[in-house]
C-alpha cells in the first residue's frame, strides 16, 4: 500500500531520522510512539506528502487516498458546523446542485418532443443514479451520526464555526476526514481535545474502519484499544513490532535484556580469546591454535545493543503545608456566560489529601469550576476555601498565558522567590532544559516543552492544593508516567481535569461527573466510574425499550388493526430491504474483484495466459456489474415507493 525506503531527515549536522524503512499494509493499525521531538509528526507529514525527506523515497500506489489530521489546523470562520463538515461530500453536493438545476430547467420547458429535452431528462436520470449509488441518500445521516459521536449536539449543527474553540474545530476537521473514508488515515494526537465519551466512540469507529490507520498519541489506553502494531522512533531509528503499545514495551524490554546477555557472553568470549592469544602468541607449539583464534575474532560480528533514550523529566513536588480538613466546600454554585448556563446549583466538598478527577464532555463546566476554585471567575453561590489552603493552578491553555518573547530562564526567574532562585538551573535541567536550551524563547518551544515549563512553575512554591487542567496534553509517555508517579507521592490535595484514562487510573480515588449543568460524585477510580456509566447507559436503554413496549401494548389494545397493518408493512419492507442489501453486497463484491484484477494487471507479474484470463473475467464482471446496477436502481425505487405507504398506515 505505502512503502517508506531509507527515509533520512537532517537539520544541519543533526540527524532526526536515519534510514527509516517500513511498509504500511491495508487495514494496518499502527501507533507511532516516541518522546517529544523524536520525529513522529515529521514522519506523518512525509507520508502525507506535506514534507520532503532529506533523502529516501515514499512509494504510494495511485489508488491510495490519504486523510491527514495535523495537531494544528485552520477551519473556515464564515460558515456553520454542518456546512463545514458537509464539504467532505463536495462531489455529492455538486451532483445535488446539478439535479436541482436540471429539475428546474425541465419544469420550465415545454418542448417535450425535442431531442434536447430528452437528452436533459436522460442526463437527470444518470445524475440521480450516480447520486444514489455514491450514497446521496445517506450522507446527511452519516454526517449527523459522526458529529454526535464526536460530542456535538444537534443544536450545535447550525452554530457558527467562529464561536468554537480550537478543540471543537479539531473535531470538525476530524469529522470531515473520516467521512471522506480515505484508504489511509494519518492522525496526529487526535485525542488531545476529545472527552472520554468521544474517545470511546472514536475507538469503536476505528475498530471497524476498512482502511489503514497510522496515529501519533500519548494516550496509552487509546493506543492499546486501537492499534495492533507499534513503531517506536528513538534516536533516529525505528523499532517495529506487530503488537499494541503495552505489549511492545514488554517485548522491547525483553529484547534489550536478550541483547545485553548476548553482548556480555560475546564480550567474555572475546576477552578469553585475546588472553589466549596474548599468552601463547610466541609459543611455536601453540601457533596453530593462536592463528585459529585470531581468524575467529576477525570473523566475529559484534553484537550491538539498541541505544536507549533515557532522558526524562524528574518531578518531585515540595512537601505540602498542612491545611484545614475541608479544603473546598461549594454550595449552590451557578455560572452562566451571557445567557448560556454552564453550572446550576453545584454543591460539593473536597477533603484534605483527596485526589479527585473532574470528568465530563467538553463544555460541561469542568474548566469553569476549576477557574472558580482558583479565583479567576465570578459566580453565584457560596465557595469556601479551607484554612491555610495555598493553590497551584495549571491552566489548560497554560502555553498561551506565557510571554512568547521571554526566554525559558526568564519565565521561571520572574516568579521564583527566596532560596529556590539559586536552584533554577538545576530545576530546569530536571525538566530537560539544559545548557543553551534555557535561553530559548517561549515562541519557539513545542507544546510538550511549554507544558514542562508550566510544570516547573508549579514546583517553585509548596502548594497544598493543586488544580491541574489537562496537564498531560502535550507530554510524551515517559513524561506522563513520571508526572503521575510524582502526583501519587504528593501529600497535598489534587483536583485534575483529564480525559486520559491511563493517567487517571490509580491516581484518583473519586470522580466528579459533569453532565447537564450538574455534578455527580462517584466513589472509586476512573475505571470504576466508567463501569458504572456503562451500566447506567444499559439501564437507560432498557427503560426506553420498556417504555416503547408499554406504548406499543397501549396502541395495540386501542387499535389492533392498525398494529397488524404496521406489522405486515414491516415484514414486507424487510424483505424488500434484504433484496436491496443483497444487491449492494453483490455490487461491492464485483467491484472489489475488479479492483483486485486491476492491481494484478498493474503489477506485471502475471503470464500472458493469466492476463488473457483476467481480461476475460474483467469484461464478464463489467457486464454483470452493469446488470446488477440496473437491478439496484429498480429495487431502490421499489423500496421508496413502498415507504410512501407508511404515511397512510401511520396516518
Amino acid at each position: 500500500m505505502v512503502s517508506l525506503q531509507d527515509i533520512c531527515v537532517s537539520f544541519g549536522s543533526f540527524d532526526l531520522l536515519t534510514n527509516v524503512s517500513f511498509l504500511i499494509n491495508e487495514q494496518d493499525r499502527i501507533g507511532l510512539a516516541g518522546k517529544n521531538g523524536a520525529g513522529k509528526t515529521t514522519l506523518l507529514k512525509i507520508i502525507a506528502g506535506e514534507l520532503s525527506p532529506t533523502s529516501g523515497v515514499v512509494d504510494m500506489s495511485k489508488q491510495v487516498t490519504v486523510g491527514y489530521l495535523p495537531q494544528q489546523m485552520k477551519v473556515d470562520n464564515t460558515t456553520t458546523v454542518m456546512k463545514e463538515v458537509l464539504n467532505a461530500f463536495s462531489e455529492l453536493l455538486d451532483l445535488s446542485d446539478e439535479i436541482e438545476r436540471c429539475s428546474k430547467e425541465i419544469a420550465s420547458r415545454h418542448d417535450y418532443d425535442s431531442s434536447d429535452y430528452l437528452t436533459l431528462c436522460e442526463h437527470l436520470i444518470d445524475t440521480e443514479e450516480k447520486f444514489r449509488i455514491r450514497g446521496g441518500d445517506k450522507f446527511i445521516a452519516e454526517t449527523e451520526k459522526t458529529l454526535t459521536g464526536l460530542g456535538f449536539e444537534r443544536k450545535d449543527f447550525d452554530r457558527p464555526t467562529s464561536e468554537l474553540s480550537g478543540g471543537w474545530r479539531m473535531r470538525i476537521e476530524l469529522a470531515k476526514i473520516i467521512l471522506r473514508k480515505p484508504s489511509l488515515l494519518l492522525l496526529d494526537e487526535p485525542t488531545n481535545h476529545l472527552d472520554i465519551e468521544a474517545i470511546q466512540w472514536f475507538e469503536s469507529f476505528l475498530a471497524t474502519y476498512p482502511g489503514a490507520v497510522v496515529l501519533v498519541s500519548h494516550d496509552r489506553a487509546f493506543l492499546d484499544n486501537v492499534t495492533t502494531r507499534t513503531i517506536e522512533i528513538s534516536l533516529g531509528k525505528i523499532y517495529d513490532y506487530r503488537v499494541p503499545w503495552s505489549k511492545f514495551t514488554e517485548l522491547r524490554k525483553e529484547r534489550r535484556e536478550q541483547q545485553m546477555a548476548a553482548y556480555l557472553n560475546q564480550k567474555k568470549m572475546i576477552e578469553d580469546a585475546e588472553k589466549f592469544i596474548e599468552r601463547f602468541r610466541y609459543k611455536a607449539t601453540k601457533a596453530v591454535q593462536v592463528q585459529s583464534r585470531i581468524k575467529q575474532l576477525e570473523k566475529i560480528e559484534l553484537i550491538e545493543i539498541d541505544e536507549e533514550d533515557t532522558s526524562a523529566i524528574n518531578v518531585r513536588f515540595p512537601a505540602a503545608p498542612r491545611s484545614g480538613t475541608v479544603v473546598i466546600h461549594a454550595e449552590n454554585i451557578s455560572k452562566s456566560y451571557d445567557s448560556l448556563p454552564v453550572l446550576k446549583n453545584i454543591s460539593l466538598s473536597i477533603i484534605r489529601g483527596e485526589k479527585v478527577a473532574f470528568i465530563g464532555r467538553n463544555g460541561e463546566g469542568k474548566t469553569t469550576l476549576s477557574r472558580i476554585i482558583v479565583g479567576e471567575l465570578d459566580y453565584s453561590g457560596v465557595l469556601k476555601t479551607g484554612h491555610n489552603v495555598k493553590t497551584g493552578y495549571f491552566a489548560q491553555n497554560q502555553d498561551e498565558l506565557m510571554d512568547e518573547d521571554k526566554t525559558v530562564f526568564q519565565i521561571v526567574d520572574e516568579v521564583a522567590k527566596g532560596e529556590i532562585r539559586t536552584k533554577i538551573r538545576d530545576l530546569l535541567a530536571a525538566f530537560l532544559f539544559r545548557g543553551d536550551e534555557i535561553e530559548k524563547k517561549v515562541k519557539v518551544l513545542s507544546g510538550g516543552e511549554r507544558s514542562r515549563l508550566a510544570l516547573v512553575k508549579l514546583l517553585l512554591e509548596p502548594y497544598n492544593l493543586l488544580v491541574l487542567d489537562e496537564p498531560t496534553n502535550h507530554l510524551d509517555m515517559r513524561s506522563k508516567e513520571i508526572l503521575k508517579q510524582a502526583l501519587m507521592k504528593y501529600d497535598g490535595t489534587l483536583i485534575v481535569v483529564s480525559h486520559d484514562r491511563d493517567f487517571l487510573d490509580g491516581l484518583v480515588t473519586k470522580v466528579f461527573e459533569f453532565r447537564n449543568h450538574k455534578v455527580k460524585e462517584h466513589q472509586g477510580g476512573i475505571y470504576d466510574y466508567l463501569r458504572k456509566r456503562k451500566i447506567e447507559n444499559l439501564r437507560e436503554v432498557e427503560r426506553r425499550e420498556k417504555n416503547n413496549k408499554l406504548t406499543q401494548e397501549t396502541e395495540a389494545s386501542s387499535g389492533k388493526q392498525r398494529y397488524l397493518e404496521k406489522k405486515e408493512f414491516d415484514k414486507n419492507l424487510r424483505k424488500l430491504r434484504k433484496r436491496l442489501e443483497q444487491c449492494e453486497s453483490d455490487i461491492t463484491r464485483m467491484e472489489n474483484e475488479m479492483k483486485e484484477i486491476d492491481s494484478r494487471l498493474m503489477s506485471n507479474t502475471a503470464s500472458v495466459e493469466e492476463q488473457d484470463k483476467m481480461f476475460r473475467r474483467y469484461e464478464e464482471l463489467r457486464v454483470l456489474l452493469n446488470s446488477e446496477m440496473n437491478k439496484w436502481a429498480e429495487y431502490y425505487h421499489d423500496v421508496e415507493e413502498f415507504m410512501k405507504t407508511e404515511e397512510n398506515i401511520n396516518g
